[in-house]
């Protein structure tokens, strides 16, 4: 499989390098605008060849990923597009979606976004194992090809990582909440305890643990983030405006010496902490489910969005088209017993019927 990377940066890169040692016979080709850049990739092992262009990076590809900033992805993505072979599905990287994938209307497009990385940038910090684990979110349009949904997720499954499909503007808003907010408070935070010295005039103690841990985000790259605060803004003041409710009510709380909401808050908070990690590490035995859908445009989207609403993971998935094209049968792998029968009661809402292998 030849997989054309755009942008080989910190996670173009661990793209690359996953995909080398990973993804059977596969030859991975480096697009950019630095030359300098692309060599160093070369040297890491992070591809096998660079391109002159993103045009003759994709010519021939099965898979290309886009992996510029949030505010240049619109046009890298279409240069991709214009290019490349009718059986090539074109996804990102970009941590907004909402606004892409409104602009882009072609059914070799996924949009997707790794939840993984590091304060650090750059092909020298590229790592095979980044996305072991990883949630990756994928925004099937309704008219993305099924086929090509069926190789992205594959691929994705091969570099370690767990596809979610999930709807562009339900993913804008839920990263406003746990990605982008927290960069704001952490930047606020700063701001606050830097203030606090100069009217003080002296040093602030040693800082403790909670205060590093909090403001570990701070002042991240402004050439990465002005654009995601810009692409995501109404989503990011929405969480903010609620951020400032809360706050206030804290605020009340504290200057009524009221102990016993105080006490019930913070331990709501300790409770909700504890429902999210459990949230994200559900697993158990895998469950093969076998459905039957008509050959359409749009179906894999359908299936693969609502089973992301109802926050099953689907670990793995085939399709099999019948002989005349009219039906097909789609296999999924679902982990766990609970998200299993979660499935199934999905699809069967749907009009599908599904029946489990044994």
């Amino acid at each position: 499989m030849k997989i054309a990377v755009v942008g080989v940066g910190l996670i173009g890169g661990s793209i690359g390098m996953a995909a080398r040692g990973e993804v059977e016979h596969a030859e991975v080709i480096g697009a950019g605008r630095d030359r300098t850049r692309l060599e160093r990739a070369l040297a890491r092992g992070a591809i096998d060849s660079a391109a002159d262009s993103i045009e003759s990076a994709v010519a021939d590809a099965q898979a290309c990923f886009v992996c510029g900033p949030v505010g240049a992805l619109g046009d890298l993505v279409a240069q991709a597009l214009a290019a490349a072979p009718a059986d090539c599905v074109v996804t990102d990287v970009g941590s907004t979606k909402r606004e892409l994938c409104a602009a882009i209307d072609d059914e070799r497009f996924v949009g997707g976004h790794p939840i993984a990385g590091a304060e650090t940038a750059g092909v020298e910090h590229a790592r095979a194992d980044l996305f072991q684990g990883a949630t990756w979110y994928l925004t099937p349009a309704e008219r993305s090809s099924g086929l090509l949904y069926e190789r992205l997720h594959g691929l994705l499954v091969a570099f370690g990582a767990r596809p979610v499909a999930i709807d562009p503007g339900a993913h804008d808003r839920l990263l406003a909440a746990v990605s982008h907010l927290p960069h704001v408070l952490a930047n606020v935070l700063v701001a606050q305890a830097a203030r606090t010295r100069a009217e003080q005039g002296e040093s602030l103690p040693r800082v403790g643990p909670s205060f590093r841990d909090a403001t570990r985000v701070a002042g991240a790259n402004s050439a990465i983030w002005t654009d995601i605060y810009l692409a995501n803004r109404e989503a990011i003041a929405t969480e903010i405006d609620e951020t400032v409710r809360r706050l206030e009510e804290v605020a009340r709380s504290l200057r009524a010496a009221d102990g016993p909401a105080l006490t019930g808050w913070n331990e709501q908070a300790g409770g909700d902490r504890r429902r999210l990690l459990e949230a994200d590490l559900q697993g158990g035995p895998v469950h093969e489910l076998r459905l039957s859908v008509p050959n359409r445009p749009g179906i894999v989207a359908q299936v693969a969005l609502e089973l992301g609403r109802g926050d099953v993971n689907i670990v793995d998935l085939a399709l099999a088209p019948a002989a005349d094209m009219r039906s097909g049968a789609m296999t999924l792998w679902i982990a766990g017993d609970a998200a299993a029968a979660r499935a199934r009661e999905l699809i069967e809402a749907l009009g599908f019927s599904v029946s489990e292998a044994s």
